[in-house]
């Protein structure tokens, strides 16, 4: 029984040894994987700094862009409102000189209007035969009527018909 007693003794402290030796081996694993977790962790720490300092860089970078962009969209708003304030003050210019004209026009019209009236009927409905049809109509227009119907009747009745064909539209 000692024997026994012995030999469960002996071999209480062999598996006691293994077991001691399993332990140490589990803690060096541990370790190991500890070490190996902390050198991760660090390397996502480093990763989540670069992406940090990356989004600052962006967002700075996209604010300096946006602000570029709006001194850019100013100045063109500026130059859109430089255009139309000229555009308008050309079309303002243009009707103007659209009115100069029609008074130049009239003034004109109404001194040849005034020649042909003070010119014997036979010599202006010579004249406006040879004439353009278009302006003949447009100095007859502008005559009275009496003065027209004697100059028409002077004129070549084919050429006669064609003003009055125009004087009537």
């Amino acid at each position: 029984m000692k024997l026994l007693i012995l030999f469960t003794m002996l071999y209480t402290s062999v598996w006691a040894l293994q077991t001691s030796d399993r332990l140490f081996e589990c803690t060096e694993i541990f370790k190991e994987r500890k070490s190996e977790l902390l050198v991760e962790l660090e390397r996502i720490d480093e990763q989540k700094q670069a992406l940090s300092a990356l989004k600052t860089a962006t967002e700075e970078l996209l604010k300096k862009k946006e602000h570029k962009l709006n001194i850019q969209e100013e100045e063109i708003n500026k130059k859109m409102a430089q255009i139309s304030q000229k555009e308008q003050n050309i079309k303002d210019m243009l009707s103007k000189n659209e009115k100069i004209l029609k008074e130049l026009k009239d003034t004109k019209m109404n001194k040849i209007a005034q020649t042909f009236a003070k010119m014997k009927p036979a010599a202006a409905s010579g004249i406006l035969s040879d004439m353009d049809k278009n302006d003949a109509a447009q100095i007859l227009q502008s005559l009275k009527p009496k003065v027209v119907g004697k100059i028409l009747t002077k004129m070549d009745s084919k050429k006669a018909s064609e003003l009055t064909l125009l004087l009537a539209n």
